[in-house]
């Protein structure tokens, strides 16, 4: 059996979404494409509401009393249709006083009748505002509390909002890219992604890549991976296994992989073409002298050299001999035509270091200006992607296209990404990598693919902030917190919740009232997603807290311990330092958890069969303490003190079945992605940003956190003596004001006036 619905059917089937996920026994399915709601069930097709509860009732057991549960269906009927006031109070009144003395509407048990009025209230506005605005229909209110409550209808809840967030990112989406491709054809698009295999992707790239690989999906075309080999000084055959492998990491799978090296007998082929067309000739300016020529619109010594001549010149290149490497090839575009990227580029030069894939074959290589567009016309490229970075190259790009005499090929322009406190540039990430100040290309603080994935951003969030940026054209250094943002939301109905008490000075708590022996409860791992799983919680008549819980409770205040009940304390044993050093609670579980203003995570006491593990929680700054660096600027003046923060702390044993990779919430602390285990033998966890402005802004001067010894657990029954005296973090500065104590001078900042009397 399935259910098909659209999250804007209205009145919302509530009821049968309700029971369908209750029963287990229904797959629900959202698609904004159809009206109303439909059952497919043993072959036929149901779409009333009522109906398919029914239906389904009967196939879990939930029918209850045929004559009653009939008369509550009848009743549900009429919720939508009473409009009066008087009319609305009646049937609230008349429900309240049955509820008052029942937990069900019918029997003991949960039943169709439940669910049918349940529904039928939740879609209406003025029923649902007399409840909680009202006080008089405490029962009716209690009952309907307590059907939401249910697992199984938070479970049910969750996938509409879910649902309800998919459309309104396709909305986005579709609005964003709502102009679509110029003259593109369906299944006819062809994309390519031409990355240079000379290092790592970063984000950049992920945009540019998932972009290609969108476009291509939208029209039913292919995406090429192709690697865009034509320089041997930079590239080296394994990068281009770590360019696929970032691209897996992104989910993007292209249907061909070219290089365009490929090429290069083809391309050698059309540059002789080119200069007997006139088109292009050899020159031997230097680089310096050919740059300042271009800049001011001076013409080459050699622009009007016969084509014989450049013939020559251009064989001399291929053998690579001394007087050969002295040329290189330029297109005869325009001497000062004010798009200096027309200024008779370069299109060949010479190379004599071995390529990786065609060796020294050739000592003569075409420039990504004279490839792309003939290596994009060859493989049948539809639409170019590029940044807007090549804006002023697309004319170039266009006049290879027509002097060569080849297939057209459309461009289309996004703008480059960037963020602030960030550096995409090759060349200063090698930087930090070769002067030690970060771990690898990896590293969570690197914003290359394996860094940000490290960090714990998923491919998911990523996708959805590439997409919602559109076709946007313009520049700008975007913050971090969207991306952030958005991340939280694919990981937060997912991620299970695990507890973590930081060791430094933390506290044992005796709990008078506890279990008498260590007691083992199993626990979902996410109270609003049961799919996520169980763990098993230990229970205690001594439990670990963090300091800074503790030093904040009051003489006899009473507090909720989390998944256990409330506690009061009865008393706070002091250290010399001002730290809490013990705590006896009495557990009140019969406290109402509502009216407690302090929430708090616990561990049991660890022991043999019940042990914590060690873990280490790691936060990151961003490199660099400058917002945008310039082109003037050098990096190692602004690279900050100290970006990593070590936490050591106390996981419950549950953190022991995760894998690397795996991405959960430390209720209270926030999400992170389990790391892997250290050479201690620690399990290390990443903190993932949530988009929190707090938590994206630069740390720059905050000290490293200091590792220290975890108190030593007392001895069963007895209260914990004084902890370690706790050691300062700071960084010592000087006194703003100078070493001399301040002396206040008053003043009066009144205006002066006459005497009145006067």
């Amino acid at each position: 059996m399935s259910i098909t619905l659209s999250t804007k059917t209205s009145p919302f089937p509530y009821a049968s979404i309700a029971i369908a996920t209750y029963t287990q026994k229904v797959d629900i399915n959202y698609d904004e494409s159809v009206d109303g709601v439909t059952l497919d069930f043993e072959g036929s097709q149901i779409s009333a509401n009522d109906e398919i509860v029914a239906v389904l009732a009967n196939a879990g057991g939930l029918a209850g009393d045929s004559v009653k549960t009939a008369a509550y269906f009848e009743l549900a009927k009429t919720v939508p249709t009473l409009t009066a006031i008087p009319d609305i109070l009646a049937l609230l009144d008349s429900l309240d006083n049955h509820l008052a003395y029942r937990t069900f509407l019918v029997g003991h048990d949960i039943t169709a009748a439940d669910f049918i009025i349940w529904g039928s209230i939740k879609v209406a506005p003025k029923f649902i505002g007399f409840l909680k605005n009202g006080q008089q229909h405490v029962h009716l209110l209690r009952w309907m509390s307590h059907i939401e409550s249910l697992e199984s209808i938070q479970a049910a809840l969750a996938s509409l909002t879910a649902a309800k967030a998919n459309k309104a990112r396709s909305n986005k989406t579709a609005a964003g890219f709502a102009l679509g491709l110029q003259n593109a054809k369906e299944g006819q698009v062809v994309t390519r992604f031409p990355p240079e295999p000379s290092g790592y992707l970063h984000i950049g790239h992920a945009k540019a890549a998932m972009l290609n690989q969108y476009f291509a999906k939208m029209y039913n075309g292919k995406m090429i991976i192709r690697f865009d080999d034509t320089n041997p000084t930079k590239e080296r055959a394994e990068f281009e296994e770590t360019i696929l492998q970032d691209l897996e990491l992104l989910n993007i799978r292209g249907d061909k992989i070219t290089h365009t090296s490929d090429y290069f007998d083809q391309i050698y082929e059309l540059a002789i073409q080119i200069i007997k067309s006139g088109k292009a000739y050899a020159d031997d300016t230097e680089q310096l002298q050919m740059r300042e020529e271009r800049g001011k619109g001076v013409a080459s010594a050699h622009r009007d050299d016969s084509i014989e001549d450049n013939l020559r010149h251009f064989e001399e290149m291929k053998t690579g001999s001394p007087e050969g490497v002295r040329w290189c090839i330029r297109a005869k575009i325009s001497v000062d035509n004010q798009n200096k990227a027309m200024r008779d580029p370069v299109i060949y030069r010479c190379n004599l270091i071995p390529h990786h894939r065609t060796g020294d074959k050739w000592k003569i290589y075409p420039t990504y200006d004279f490839a792309c567009p003939i290596v994009d016309s060859l493989e049948g490229v539809s639409h170019a992607l590029r940044t807007n970075e090549y804006r002023e190259r697309n004319a170039q790009y266009q006049w290879m296209i027509k002097a060569l005499g080849m297939r057209g090929v459309d461009i289309w322009d996004f703008s480059r990404l960037s963020f602030i406190y960030t550096l995409l540039s090759k060349r200063k990430l090698h930087w930090f990598v070769d002067n030690g100040i970060v771990g690898g290309w990896d590293d969570p603080r690197f914003p290359t693919i394996r860094g940000i994935r490290r960090r714990g951003l998923t491919v998911d969030a990523l996708s959805q902030f590439m997409l919602a940026q559109g076709p946007s054209q313009a520049i700008v250094s975007l913050e971090w917190d969207m991306i952030w943002a958005i991340n939280k939301k694919v990981i937060d109905p997912v991620a299970p919740r695990f507890w973590a008490i930081v060791k430094q000075n933390s506290v044992f708590v005796t709990i008078n009232g506890g279990p008498s022996a260590p007691e083992v409860k199993t626990l979902p791992r996410h109270k609003k997603n049961p799919d996520v799983g169980e763990k098993r919680t230990v229970f205690t008549s001594t439990i670990l807290v963090e300091q800074e819980d503790a030093i904040s409770f009051d003489d006899q205040e009473e507090i909720t311990l989390m998944d256990w009940g409330n506690a009061i304390v009865r008393s706070k044993t002091m250290g010399p330092s001002g730290d809490v050093t013990s705590l006896t609670m009495d557990l009140h579980l019969e406290g109402d958890f509502r009216k407690t203003k302090k929430k708090i995570t616990w561990l049991a006491q660890p022991s043999n069969d019940h042990p914590l593990v060690d873990v280490t929680l790691l936060d990151y700054d961003y490199l660099i303490t400058k917002k945008k660096l310039e082109e003037t600027d050098d990096i190692k003046d602004f690279v900050t003190p100290v970006s990593e923060f070590r936490e050591e702390a106390f996981a419950d044993a549950n953190v022991s079945t995760l894998t690397k990779g795996d991405i959960i919430q430390f209720e209270r602390k926030g999400y992170f992605i389990f790391d892997g285990t250290a050479e201690d033998g620690k399990l290390e966890f990443i903190r993932i940003p949530d988009g929190r402005a707090a938590n994206l802004a630069s740390k720059a001067g905050k000290p490293g956190v200091v590792t220290v010894e975890a108190p030593v657990p007392p001895p069963s029954g007895t209260t914990a003596d004084a902890g370690p005296v706790p050691s300062s973090a700071m960084y010592k500065v000087e006194k703003i004001y100078g070493e001399e104590p301040v002396k206040p001078v008053s003043t009066t900042k009144m205006y002066t006036v006459a005497n009145v009397y006067e």
